[in-house]
């Protein structure tokens, strides 16, 4: 599913994705952000924090029900394939917001996975690792983001 690694996270991904796997540090997480208004990819992937995302050019969803999906040890895992020479991070279930919009709906743009090393939510402690396009209208329906076989792969 992966469309875009920020910069900071190059080389990084399945090393994070094993500390929130592992619980190291216990609290660390990560945490599934979605974008209404995004900049170029090359522009994007030049942030460091998720503070920073917004910062610039582009906005957070804000539709009727939206909120941040936070991802713990359980939803996350790493294989290793070793005959295709691949490591791969996966989110485990599919991501569902329920009756997303109807009052406030939203146009969606990209999907932000960040680590949240801390558990806190804070966006200045968020790192930015993958970026996927996202499109889809909210409308009161519930929004499913299908992370397929993973969300991350490195060979």
């Amino acid at each position: 599913m992966a469309n875009g690694v920020f910069n900071i996270a190059k080389g990084r991904v399945n090393e994070l994705c094993d500390r929130v796997e592992q619980g190291d540090p216990a609290a660390s997480r990560f945490q599934v952000r979605l974008l209404k208004t995004a900049e170029a990819d090359a522009t994007l992937e030049d942030y460091d924090t998720f503070a920073a995302i917004l910062g610039g050019a582009n906005a957070e969803a804000d539709f009727t029900n939206y909120a941040t999906k936070t991802l713990a040890a359980a939803d996350v895992s790493r294989t290793t394939d070793d005959t295709g020479n691949t490591q791969y991070s996966t989110v485990v279930n599919d991501q569902t917001w329920t009756a997303a919009g109807g009052a406030t709906n939203n146009t969606l743009v990209k999907l932000v996975i960040c680590y949240d090393p801390l558990g806190t939510d804070v966006d200045t402690n968020l790192i930015p690792l993958t970026h996927h396009d996202f499109s889809a209208t909210t409308d009161g329906n519930d929004l499913i983001a299908d992370f397929g076989a993973s969300f991350f792969s490195a060979a």
